[in-house]
């Protein structure tokens, strides 16, 4: 990575980098906007020792006093956690968070952006955005999908927030040229549920992952590599039951008029709500399972 005045790199992880060692990068949107506190806070540290268990760094990525952080202390955890206010930033939002040194928790498109830049290669969340439903109303498709056009790197989730159009989020990843591999299945998981009736090209181990992302940088391609990788079917809510949920939380938002960057909070929240709080738990189980994956692939790209 080129230094900059902008990024602030933990020295045990800028360490490990240098002497390519694993390093797994965390998303904080999932802290500040995923989840209530304290389960924000205690989700944030789990899946960061989760990571420590199989010898990987782990990097969680925010803004926070006017600096792009790769790798937060447990104070700088707690402070992101229990802020009042915390900026939403995506790609386009990073300079105008930094020159005013609020903190912003980073989407998937902005930690795509910072883990790239300072070197890392892997990067753990929970599920990306993508084209929302009633597109011909709203026009909103998310910038994650562009990042993964941009930024090089592999991005372990489980498929897309099932929330959103999947069927058309896939057509703009193919059209964009964007692989998307599922981990040992064929089918696109759908977030909360291991899967949907979508098809994909099935990838069976962590070595050839990264054996294809190596590929493709070689090969000059520098698209991101999105692995789909199913919640353990133990912990899912079936598609038909979570899709009643969503129904009704899209249907609130629509008679409160919520759009734009409060849309993907206040339906993930809302349909915690009416799960009685199932929902909470089977995203933290996710967000669990897509860290250990994502350690096993950072892993095997020593070799």
């Amino acid at each position: 990575m080129k230094k900059n005045n902008f990024f602030e790199i933990k020295p045990n992880i800028q360490q490990a980098l240098a002497e390519d060692q694993p390093v797994i990068a965390l998303e904080s949107t999932i802290i500040a906007h995923g989840m209530p506190y304290p389960h924000n806070l205690e989700t944030a540290m789990k899946l960061e020792n989760i990571a420590r268990t199989k010898d990987v760094l782990p990097a969680t990525i925010c803004l926070m006093d006017g600096k792009i952080k790769i790798g937060l202390d447990d104070s700088e955890l707690e402070k992101l956690a229990t802020a009042k206010s915390v900026c939403k930033v995506s790609l386009r939002d990073i300079a105008r968070v930094l020159m005013k040194t609020e903190i912003g928790a980073t989407t998937v498109a902005a930690t795509m952006f910072a883990a790239q830049k300072s070197g890392i290669k892997v990067f753990a969340t929970g599920g990306i955005g993508g084209v929302h439903r009633n597109f011909h109303k709203s026009l909103d498709i998310s910038t994650d999908l562009k990042a993964f056009s941009q930024f090089p790197i592999i991005v372990v989730s489980a498929g897309a927030k099932a929330i959103l159009d999947l069927p058309k989020t896939l057509e703009i990843m193919e059209t964009l040229g964007i692989p998307v591999y599922g981990y040992k299945t064929d089918v696109f998981p759908s977030f909360y549920s291991t899967g949907s009736k979508l098809q994909i090209q099935s990838i069976g181990s962590a070595q050839e992952i990264g054996e294809v992302f190596q590929k493709n940088l070689e090969l000059g391609i520098s698209t991101g590599i999105l692995v789909a990788n199913p919640i353990p079917k133990k912990y899912e809510i079936p598609a038909a039951e979570i899709e009643i949920f969503i129904d009704k939380a899209l249907q609130e938002a629509d008679e409160h008029n919520i759009s734009g960057k409060k849309l993907t909070p206040f339906l993930l929240a809302k349909i915690v709500e009416l799960s009685d709080g199932r929902a909470l738990e089977t995203n933290i189980k996710l967000a669990e399972n897509n860290v250990l994956v994502a350690c096993e692939i950072a892993s095997s790209l020593r070799n």
